[in-house]
């Protein structure tokens, strides 16, 4: 049955996901650091480590097949693939594979790419929106293990199924800022990576935005909401946060200074969660040493954070 009108999923016994903290791994670290840093993470019983698939750095399931493949429990999740440099065939198969090794512990995100970086590439369209609508239709289709057959403005599929479709659901998120993709994420993801800077008054903002695609499901489903948040943990990185922060625009608030102080660090991050956040994803500075702050993150932040669950 649908779901119509302005249905307000914080009135009802909505199941809310867990709370889970992870950090990101930067591209800009480079990929010969991850399997080190993966199993930092796992021993630190981080809950997620997340990577992302910047132009022209690494790629993002290549990166997650190297971080699974090099911890035992850690989830992984791609935040995110921009969908005009992937055939979404080929992108199945490839979450298809990784969920079908590691069951459970990977989470994929899509969204529109840079536009910038998409012009590069030759991949860039008139209707990023009707790209994403096809894109996130058809690879749900194909996960499902349906026999896709698609004929759109941009998707073109005949009688494509996948050999080896994944055994369970597979997390599948939709990176989204402006109200019309945070609909469209509502609608037909399983959840919704919001971009770093988001302070937790735009998250609500978002949320609202979410809320009203998610009145478009034929059955009521979890949503997840995944956030960036930048976090300095030591002095030098300090410095290195404000030079984002100045050089992006982000909101000021949207960041977490604490040197040293898992406390203070677990007691601001608390904001995200209260504005609806459950997947809170730490960005160190890029002149961090990254195996200290995802240890430093799992071992002393995420216990405090997970207590008050």
């Amino acid at each position: 049955m649908s779901l119509h009108g302005t249905l307000n999923f914080s009135d009802h016994n909505f199941p809310r996901p867990k709370v889970r903290l992870g950090c990101v791994y930067l591209p800009q670290f480079g990929p010969e650091r991850l399997a080190a840093t993966a199993r930092v993470a796992d021993e630190a019983a981080l809950d997620e480590l997340w990577l992302w698939e910047d132009c022209f750095l690494s790629g993002g399931i290549s990166a997650a097949a190297i971080a699974l493949s090099h911890s035992a429990r850690l989830t992984v999740g791609i935040g995110v693939l921009p969908v005009p440099m992937r055939n979404v065939a080929l992108t199945a198969m490839e979450i298809a594979t990784l969920d079908r090794a590691f069951p459970g512990r990977v989470r994929i995100g899509v969204g529109h790419g840079v536009q910038d970086w998409m012009g590069q590439i030759g991949g860039k369209v008139s209707s990023p929106m009707t790209l994403l609508r096809e894109y996130v239709t058809c690879l749900t289709a194909l996960l499902d293990g349906e026999v896709v057959s698609y004929h759109g403005q941009y998707m073109s599929l005949s009688d494509v199924r996948l050999a080896w479709p994944p055994e369970g659901d597979v997390d599948l998120l939709v990176a989204a800022k402006g109200p019309l993709t945070l609909q469209l994420s509502g609608e037909l993801a399983t959840g919704t990576v919001l971009a770093d800077g988001t302070a937790p008054d735009a998250v609500r903002a978002a949320i609202g935005h979410i809320d009203r695609g998610r009145a478009n499901q034929s059955a009521i489903k979890s949503h997840s909401i995944v956030t960036y948040v930048l976090c300095a943990t030591d002095p030098d990185a300090r410095t290195g946060v404000d030079d984002e922060i100045l050089d992006s625009g982000f909101d000021d608030l949207a960041q977490i200074t604490a040197p040293d102080d898992a406390p203070a660090i677990a007691d601001a991050a608390q904001r995200w969660i209260d504005a609806g956040t459950d997947t809170l994803v730490l960005q160190p500075a890029a002149n961090v040493d990254i195996e200290d702050f995802v240890r430093f993150v799992g071992a002393q932040v995420q216990p405090l954070l997970h207590q008050v669950q």
